[in-house]
């Protein structure tokens, strides 16, 4: 088979031609377009793919969705043949009937087998068959367990063994189908991801002709063109350049990162976000040994030395200390990108599950990047949490717990989890070989840091404050003070100095004179004990934070 096929399609034929599959469940990326043999660019969708890549040379191919009912895709003439067909022309267009009456083709082929009677070559793909046979959980459907059993039938029953066939269930994802169907082990589970470098790359190689102008200027720059693009898909990035090629506009490398941010987070639909970030780590107050080893682990990242770098770092301290800035900075001095995972929670039956597998799909297809959980305390799931949400917190750990340990992932994207509260995080999802770094960040721990911390926040809001101002107000200067109280003390000074025309001094007297923490101060010691006790390496700690560790 040529070269240019994707290594899932190739997966299917080898399982195929070996007789050890018949059946197979395609999830993941079905939904996007797949480039069909030719010699100039032609795309269709997945049962393009199947019909004129995978089953060509089958006599005859049928198809079933819920829209169109079962048709006959090729070899009208043969099912014709059938005794029952003759009786009953109209193919039904109930899911019930259709799978019967397949399965009621399916044996009439094996019995013609069983006389001696060559069978044609059979083939079978079902859109969205997660719709017909969906995740059931409490309660018992008999239609629809019925339906999942005739299709497990069909690559477990030995009747079905004697003939030449190929069936094909197809949904987006393995949590929304029945468990019949899901946990078949005489199916294959075939994973669609979004398209790899080397499909780009013979995409792009292809498109010039197609999109002359739209790839113009980026036509001589085919790696880093397939590089920006890496986690699109060819749907996205179809459209794209059809939208370029008809207002005649060039693409620019310039705009690639931008556009690619747009197009995933389009498609994910909300799941995640993109965060480019220009900062870096000079921007974090103090923490010098801190900022050493993440620079040694972006040194080893760049140099392809993947031995000691880490699969995770889990960022642990006070609320509103500057979990995030942390990871811009970060990000920014590594010059990779950080997908930040937002609300993937969703409270219909199985819909959790599968916008995880649409994250962990997403992340699977990028070259290098940071993987951001915040609050992760409350993201991450439960091993254990009874039967309190019908044991989706677990189904949810479970997922992570597999995820964050894949051996494929090392040098290729790091986990993040952030959390105020990491005794909360269950300890086998912060075990070495899935977070192998905690990080404790710490609120100031003099007033020369607290000075310097607001200096620096006042500064962007163009109000100057200097040395005298800190001597003068030194008393009142807090410490133990987070990023998040600095800025509001900076943005209070703002208003004053602009609506009572104060000056910073007199504004920061103000404001200091009488300032209270945001955050109780139980709660702000209790949160920075957990952050010490976390720490892997006592040299993260500052001497001001060391003494409570040792009360410990």
């Amino acid at each position: 088979m040529s070269k240019n096929l994707p290594v899932w399609s190739r997966e299917i034929i080898d399982l195929y031609e070996s007789h050890s599959h018949n059946q197979f469940i395609l999830h993941g990326n079905v939904g996007d377009r797949f480039q069909l043999p030719g010699k100039e660019l032609r795309l269709g969708g997945l049962t393009d793919f199947l019909e004129e890549v995978l089953l060509p040379g089958f006599d005859v191919i049928f198809s079933y969705d819920l829209g169109n009912g079962l048709r006959i895709e090729k070899g009208g003439a043969l099912v014709s043949e059938w005794p029952f067909h003759k009786e009953n022309p109209e193919l039904p267009k109930t899911p019930r009937a259709a799978i019967e009456t397949l399965t009621r083709y399916f044996r009439y082929l094996s019995n013609l087998t069983s006389m001696g009677r060559k069978s044609p070559q059979v083939g079978c793909y079902i859109r969205s068959v997660n719709l017909m046979t969906p995740a059931l959980q409490g309660s018992f459907h008999h239609d629809i367990s019925a339906m999942a059993l005739l299709m497990k039938d069909w690559s477990t029953d030995d009747v079905f063994q004697r003939i030449p066939l190929f069936t094909c269930l197809i949904a987006e994802n393995l949590s929304d189908l029945h468990s019949l169907l899901a946990n078949n082990s005489r199916a294959a589970r075939i994973k669609i991801p979004l398209p790899s470098e080397d499909e780009l790359r013979h995409f792009f190689g292809m498109a010039r002709a197609r999109f002359p102008v739209a790839l113009k200027t980026l036509a001589d720059q085919q790696d880093s063109l397939v590089t920006s693009l890496a986690g699109s898909s060819l749907c996205a990035i179809e459209n794209l350049l059809n939208i370029n090629e008809h207002r005649k506009s060039e693409l620019a490398s310039e705009h690639l990162s931008e556009l690619k941010r747009e197009m995933v987070e389009q498609e994910c639909g909300g799941l995640i976000e993109f965060i480019q970030s220009d900062r870096s780590l000079d921007q974090i107050h103090a923490q010098d040994a801190l900022k050493n080893r993440l620079r040694e682990d972006i040194r080893l990242w760049n140099s392809g030395d993947t031995r000691a770098l880490p699969m995770g770092y889990l960022l642990c301290g006070p609320v509103g200390i500057g979990k995030t800035f942390l990871v811009e900075c970060l990000a920014g001095e590594a010059g990779v990108p950080v997908v930040k995972i937002k609300n993937f929670r969703d409270k219909w039956i199985g819909s959790t599950e599968g916008n995880l597998e649409t994250i962990f799909r997403l992340i699977q297809s990028l070259n290098r990047c940071f993987v951001f959980i915040d609050e992760a305390d409350q993201s991450l799931g439960r091993r254990d949490a009874g039967n309190s949400d019908a044991g989706l917190s677990g189904r949810v750990y479970s997922m992570f717990a597999k995820e964050m340990s894949n051996p494929s992932n090392r040098g290729r994207v790091i986990w993040i989890l952030a959390s105020s509260r990491p005794d909360l995080i269950e300890v086998d999802l912060k075990r070495p070989g899935r977070v192998d770094v905690k990080i404790p960040i710490f609120p100031t721990a003099s007033v020369e840091e607290s000075f310097a911390l607001i200096q620096s926040l006042c500064k962007r809001m163009e109000i100057e404050i200097g040395e005298p101002d800190f001597e003068l107000l030194k008393s009142f200067w807090p410490t133990e003070l987070t990023p998040g109280a600095a800025e509001v003390i900076a943005t209070k000074a703002y208003r004053l100095v602009h609506t009572r025309e104060m000056t910073p001094r007199d504004a920061l007297h103000e404001i200091l004179r009488d300032y209270q923490h945001p955050v109780a101060r139980e709660i702000m010691n209790h949160q920075i004990r957990l952050a010490i006790v976390e720490s892997t390496d006592i040299a993260f700690i500052p001497d001001f934070y060391r003494q409570p560790k040792e009360a410990e």
